[in-house]
């Protein structure tokens, strides 16, 4: 690996944010779970959460939307609530689900800058499922004003890590690194691994075995 490629890795690494995270659940379509992917790279999130339990786990995540973005994250895969919140838990100290209800505080009034946070969306038909919610700690809305009060999870996802990024940012949590010297380097050993590449009739027979 060439020593500019070793410099590139350790600044994108510096900026890799270990206390956020995007937990997608029940997530249907590889294109949404990509652009999710690729939104959370340009942010600094290192590692996202994937709970299917209502479908197969999947193999494969787009490039066309991702732009490759998912060799560069994390992606735990979970087939159940029951064996993911106990992960979650042990890593972030709130849990957040994002969806429309009564006691739901918007976006903006959340402080992301004091506590380590997972962020919690939904899948395209029902969203954040029941039990998700009952587990998670708060619910957050993005405030809308127009007749239809959703928006695709990769919107709402790009806005909310959004808000994150710029609170974080202000506050200076990218002035230093925030993974460990140790995950640093763990992260480095897979990024250096040769990269598997997939054709988009891949992607194509996946979205077939998941309808």
């Amino acid at each position: 690996m060439t020593p500019e490629r070793t410099d590139k890795f350790q600044k994108v690494l510096s900026n890799r944010q270990s206390d956020l995270a995007i937990v997608m659940e029940n997530v249907h379509d590889p294109h949404n779970i990509s652009a999710v992917m690729r939104t959370c790279d340009a942010v600094g999130i290192q590692d996202i959460y994937v709970i299917n339990s209502i479908m197969p786990k999947h193999s494969y995540f787009g490039p066309k939307s991702s732009s490759s973005a998912a060799k560069w994250l994390t992606v735990h895969q979970f087939s159940s609530l029951e064996e993911c919140i106990p992960v979650l838990r042990s890593q972030f100290t709130k849990i957040y689900t994002t969806h429309l209800s009564t006691d739901a505080v918007a976006l903006y009034d959340v402080d992301f800058t004091k506590e380590s946070i997972a962020l919690v969306f939904g899948n395209e038909h029902d969203g954040v499922s029941e039990e998700m919610r009952r587990l998670a700690d708060g619910n957050i809305i993005i405030p809308q004003v127009g007749m239809i009060q959703s928006l695709n999870i990769s919107v709402a996802c790009a806005i909310s890590i959004y808000e994150a990024f710029r609170q974080k940012k202000n506050a200076g949590h990218y002035d230093h690194p925030s993974l460990s010297e140790e995950r640093i380097e763990e992260i480095k050993s897979v990024w250096s691994k040769p990269k598997v590449k997939f054709r988009f009739k891949d992607l194509r027979a996946l979205k077939r075995s998941i309808q």
